[in-house]
């Protein structure tokens, strides 16, 4: 394919337009292959947003920095900036340096991770995210709105500090905010957590989403909307998905595209007492197949943990197989909550899943 395709930015739904985003992901040895091609695809093409993750290596905010100013509409997202990696001012000055370096195009999501990475890479505690959460966006949106100096007395956070030297006085951001409302997107995977997203967000940042939750995923976000007391804000509210597509006319070998994924998160990701990932697909009904994924992934056999992913499992959260196939089965995602779909993949890729999707 060459040349704009005028309905790739976009998703046409019935009743509304889903808007499409960019996933870099993370870096091993070094920054993803064709990464900085793939930002530059996405931003011709109409996409709305492109993001970066971090985790315990390369961090989300300069790699971000570094592509997004080469771009000219994309909005540029944090996916997602680690609390634990920063105070709440620090995050908050990284994302008002960014909307201002853009043009007001940052997105800020954040996350609380797990205790293998909060307690083990970052020497935090990890006990009541959902707590220091509430505390962490509190500051941020405070921050943000440069109403006077921040001053904040809970649990996790103090501003100014109690104790020390005594010598701390709230202070006033000396930046100007070029939006004084930084949009903020929490990654959320649990029940309260996803309410949390609602209540005190601007957007949540599922992780592996299926359609067939939808009804579970509205509910949990009507709580957290009640909660909030804003009538209008789920008229307002962002959903931006993971949605991966992976084209081929035998299903099964477009499924082993996927399958390392679900392995490495069910299986991998997180301690065996607490992994958020593997919860999410107790919740799918997958419990056995969880559990086997992630002891054979525990014991080290990780070829074996992959195949045994069962096709289901992945078709629950992916699109797999043939183009007809994808189209049909998107159907069913252009119904849920979702109003964005985060795609990943190559840059040459982008223009035939924006074309499939649309």
């Amino acid at each position: 394919m060459t040349g704009r395709c005028p309905t790739v930015g976009s998703v046409t739904s019935q009743d509304r337009s889903i808007k499409l985003a960019y996933s870099v992901g993370y870096w091993s040895a070094g920054p993803p292959e064709d990464a900085f091609e793939g930002v530059m695809e996405a931003d011709r093409l109409g996409f709305d947003s492109v993001w970066t993750a971090e985790a315990y290596g390369s961090d989300c905010f300069t790699p971000l920095a570094w592509w997004g100013a080469n771009t000219k509409n994309v909005k540029l997202g944090t996916g997602i900036a680690q609390m634990s990696a920063r105070t709440p001012a620090a995050t908050a000055m990284a994302a008002m340096t960014m909307d201002h370096l853009s043009g007001g195009r940052m997105i800020l999501g954040i996350g609380a991770s797990g205790p293998q990475v909060v307690e083990g890479w970052y020497g935090q505690a990890y006990p009541r995210p959902l707590a220091r959460t509430r505390e962490y966006v509190a500051i941020m949106r405070e921050i943000f709105a440069r109403q006077g100096p921040v001053e904040f007395n809970g649990e996790h956070y103090q501003l100014p500090l109690d104790g020390g030297t005594g010598l701390g006085k709230p202070l006033k951001s000396t930046l100007h905010p070029y939006r004084p409302d930084i949009p903020v997107y929490l990654a959320a995977e649990g029940p309260k957590n996803v309410s949390l997203a609602a209540e005190i967000c601007d957007g949540w940042l599922p992780l592996f989403f299926t359609p067939k939750e939808d009804a579970w995923y509205r509910d949990r976000l009507k709580i957290g909307f009640e909660a909030a007391g804003d009538p209008g804000k789920g008229d307002r509210f962002q959903v931006c998905s993971p949605l991966w597509v992976s084209p081929d006319d035998d299903v099964e070998k477009a499924a082993d595209r996927i399958r390392p994924v679900l392995a490495l998160y069910a299986g991998g990701m997180g301690a065996k007492e607490v992994n958020f990932h593997f919860d999410v697909f107790v919740r799918m009904g997958y419990e056995a197949e969880a559990t086997k994924i992630q002891e054979l992934y525990m014991a080290g056999r990780k070829d074996e943990a992959i195949a045994s992913v069962p096709l289901k499992m992945v078709e629950d959260v992916a699109l797999v197989g043939p183009i007809p196939k994808i189209q049909e089965e998107l159907t069913e995602w252009r119904k849920t909550c979702i109003t964005t779909f985060m795609l990943s993949g190559p840059p040459n890729m982008l223009e035939l899943f924006g074309a499939a999707l649309a």
